[in-house]
């Protein structure tokens, strides 16, 4: 939980410190605990872990991906806390408003796991072909191959080579490293919200005309019961009907890139909760990869499912996120050591949309995001100026109790129209806490309008990590339900399922 910085004046600055900031970065290194023999040897374990894994005697890319992964964890949890006073000498800081002394903590650090969550997929690359170098290149699986004169001119075709796969995973890259600039230049002039909206859709374009050029598959699957009422001759043992989208199709991947990005970032606001719902909902989209990966691909029990590929591209952005986002929550977990900045949100969200692009289950990726759907309906009234929107709302904390209440928004002017309709409604419906005057039951306050703020309308003031493990709890329950919907009703509903 951050927020602005109060200078010598009393107004607010920015979210950080201007250079030199002495007694902050003397905090930060006070902070820091010197490594324990034990902890040296879990590291030097680790890291000899995953270099087994990388260099694994099959060429295995996922056995590499999980060790690099590894190793991505290893450095990210290393790096955190030895660049966190050099990302507060150039003022990268805020204030954990949710304390009762507002600590000034180092912020933006999500850029640190943004850059070698890339660096790491950028060393992959070679190891995710390297059966395909092995058994095209001349020197590895075929030395006995011998190179005419045309080809030293023309260079070598790779024809077993997956072009496709390669463009669509430089696309993903290229897609993540535009947001991380994104999330930088926010964190660093706190672009307004409106500007910055239409930004992701920007940013996953390479990423959708990779898709039209390799894939382009528009079709979406309709229910036999809906079809049937458009096309009463159709049998009941006909295959699943499908309709053919067409640009919708590329406009509804657009706004899952927008949505995805934003979503992470409007929920937020108290220590360990952006990191934590982003780390739920990527293991469960592993959990979703497994079910297509392991029967067939592992076990062995069947052959390969069609979408065996699609899913292991997938696990291959997911795991190093996963192990990236793990580092990030150890040092933002209440209390809080570090900020993860929008950088983080809008990375997470970026790789979320590209995985549900790529993997081709977009519709999956929205049953994840249950919680995320919900808050930005119940946040749009606020995010749209139906009602008035303070810069923060975040949970305000209570001194005396050390608890945090929820956040309001104080009427100036008595709402009137619409504006009174909905905080009735929404009150009536227990939505919202309403503060009314005594005489004139005039509207004077409400709470704000994020789930954040909406469970603590309903249980009641909660410490600042209890508040956290209760979303999430609520994250992980909501990602759970999608799952099993997703391969029980789902099949039910069109008739089948596609493991």
């Amino acid at each position: 939980m951050s927020g602005p910085i109060p200078v010598d004046n009393g107004g607010d600055a920015g979210n950080g410190l201007p250079k030199g900031s002495s007694r902050v970065q003397k905090s930060v290194q006070r902070g820091a605990v010197p490594t324990s023999s034990r902890a040296k040897l879990v590291t030097l374990f680790l890291v000899g872990l995953s270099f087994a894994l990388v260099f694994n005697s099959e060429y295995d890319p996922l056995l590499a991906c999980i060790g690099f992964s590894v190793l991505a964890y290893v450095i990210t949890a290393t790096l955190i806390p030895v660049l966190s006073p050099d990302f507060v000498r150039v003022g990268f800081v805020g204030r954990d408003l949710g304390k009762k002394h507002r600590p000034l903590i180092p912020e933006t650090m999500g850029a640190v796991c943004a850059v070698v969550y890339l660096i790491t997929l950028f060393f992959f690359i070679p190891f995710l072909f390297a059966k395909f170098f092995v058994t095209e290149t001349s020197g590895s699986g075929n030395r006995e191959h011998v190179l005419d004169t045309a080809t030293l001119h023309k260079g070598r075709p790779l024809r077993m080579f997956p072009h496709s796969k390669l463009a669509e995973f430089l696309a993903a890259l290229l897609s993540s490293f535009s947001m991380l600039v994104l999330g930088v230049a926010d964190d660093l002039f706190d672009i307004r919200w409106r500007n910055k909206l239409l930004l992701p859709a920007i940013a996953v374009l390479p990423l959708i005309l990779v898709y039209y050029v390799d894939f382009g598959v528009t079709l979406v699957a309709v229910p036999p019961v809906i079809w049937r009422l458009f096309n009463p001759r159709m049998v009941s043992n006909s295959a699943v009907p499908v309709v053919d989208l067409g640009v919708f199709y590329y406009i509804y991947m657009l706004a899952m890139a927008i949505f995805c990005p934003n979503s992470i970032n409007i929920l937020a606001g108290i220590n360990g909760l952006e990191a934590g719902q982003s780390l739920i909902i990527a293991i469960f989209l592993l959990l979703n990869d497994a079910m297509y990966i392991v029967p067939g691909r592992i076990l062995g029990l069947h052959p390969p499912h069609p979408a065996t590929e699609a899913h292991l591209l997938s696990t291959y952005f997911v795991l190093p996120l996963i192990a990236v986002t793990t580092a990030l929550l150890k040092y933002n977990w209440y209390p809080a050591r570090v900020f993860v900045g929008d950088t983080y949100c809008y990375f997470a969200g970026m790789v979320f949309a590209q995985v549900g692009i790529l993997g081709h289950f977009s519709k999956t990726l929205l049953l994840f995001l249950i919680p995320q759907i919900v808050n930005f309906i119940y946040s749009a009234p606020q995010l749209f100026k139906l009602v008035d929107c303070p810069r923060h709302r975040l949970p305000k904390l209570n001194t005396e109790t050390g608890l945090l209440e929820p956040s309001r928004v104080y009427f100036d002017v008595p709402p009137k129209g619409a504006e009174l309709l909905l905080l009735t409604s929404l009150g009536k419906l227990k939505l919202l806490d309403l503060e009314r005057d005594p005489a004139t039951h005039v509207i004077k306050s409400s709470s704000n309008f994020t789930i954040v703020n909406l469970v603590l309308t309903w249980a009641g003031p909660l410490r600042e990590d209890t508040l956290a493990i209760v979303i999430l709890g609520v994250q992980a329950g909501c990602c759970a339900v999608g799952l099993i919907a997703r391969h029980t009703i789902a099949p039910a509903v069109f008739g089948r399922d596609n493991l």
